[in-house]
C-alpha cells in the first residue's frame, strides 16, 4: 500500500472533473445560506454528515471488493434527486477515465463496459482506490474529504472568500472528517458481510432540493 497513491488520488488537481461541481455550494450562495467563512463550515459540516457519508461508505466498500453493481445500485437509492444522480454518474466517467489511464486495472474495465454512460462517483473512487493498491479508510477519507473541499473551494470563487479562510474551515472539519471516515469504514465492513442495505442513508434534503433548483437555472458558475 502506498500513501504516494493516495497523495495522486486526492489532489485536486486529478482530472476527475470535480474542479466544475460545486458539491451544492453554488445553489447554497444564492440561496443566502452561505454567506461567509461561518456558514461555509455549517454547510460543508452538514454534508460531511449526511451525503458525504454516504458517499464514503460506497467508496470504502467498493475498496473492499463489494460488488460495484450492487453499490452502484445502492447508490441510486440513496439518491433521490435525478440532477444528482446524474452529475454523479458524470463524474463516476470522468473519474473512470482518469482511473484507467492511471492505474489499469480489469475491475475497472469490467465496470466500464457494464456502465459505459458512468457508475456513481463514489463508487468508482473506491474502485479506483483498489486499483491503486488503497485500503479502505484511504477510500473513505479520500470521498469525504472531497466532499467537503469542493464547496470549500467553489466558495472561494463564487463569494471571493479568502482562500485562507476557506482553508481554515476545512482544517477545523478535521475532527469531523475523522469521524466520518470512521463510521464510514465500519458501514462497509458490515456491508461487505451483510450486503449493501448495511450501508448508511443519511440524508440531506436541502441539497436534493437545491440541486433540482440548480439544474433548471439558465446560467450557472459550476455543473452541479
Amino acid at each position: 500500500m502506498s500513501r504516494a497513491a493516495l497523495l495522486v488520488l486526492a489532489d485536486g488537481r486529478f482530472p476527475a472533473g470535480g474542479h466544475a461541481h460545486s458539491g451544492g455550494a453554488e445553489a447554497a450562495v444564492k440561496a443566502g445560506r452561505v454567506t461567509g467563512a461561518a456558514s461555509l463550515e455549517a454547510f460543508c459540516r452538514g454534508r460531511l454528515h449526511t451525503s458525504g457519508l454516504v458517499a464514503a461508505a460506497l467508496a470504502a466498500a467498493a475498496a473492499l471488493g463489494v460488488d460495484p453493481a450492487a453499490l452502484d445500485e445502492a447508490a441510486d437509492a440513496r439518491t433521490p434527486s435525478p440532477a444528482l444522480r446524474i452529475a454523479a454518474r458524470r463524474l463516476g466517467r470522468q473519474m473512470m477515465r482518469a482511473a484507467r489511464a492511471t492505474w489499469p486495472h480489469p475491475e475497472l474495465d469490467a465496470l466500464a463496459r457494464r456502465f459505459p454512460k458512468g457508475a456513481h462517483q463514489p463508487v468508482v473512487l473506491g474502485l479506483t482506490a483498489r486499483a491503486a493498491g488503497l485500503a479502505a479508510e484511504d477510500a473513505a477519507y479520500c470521498s469525504a474529504y472531497e466532499g467537503i473541499s469542493g464547496p470549500a473551494t467553489a466558495t472561494v470563487r463564487l463569494l471571493s472568500l479568502d482562500p485562507f479562510d476557506a482553508t481554515a474551515v476545512l482544517a477545523r472539519l478535521v475532527p469531523d472528517l475523522d469521524r466520518v471516515a470512521r463510521e464510514a469504514v465500519a458501514a462497509a465492513r458490515r456491508a461487505a458481510e451483510e450486503g449493501p442495505e448495511a450501508l448508511p442513508a443519511a440524508s440531506a434534503p436541502l441539497l436534493e432540493i437545491g440541486a433540482e433548483a440548480h439544474a433548471a437555472w439558465p446560467v450557472r458558475l459550476f455543473a452541479s
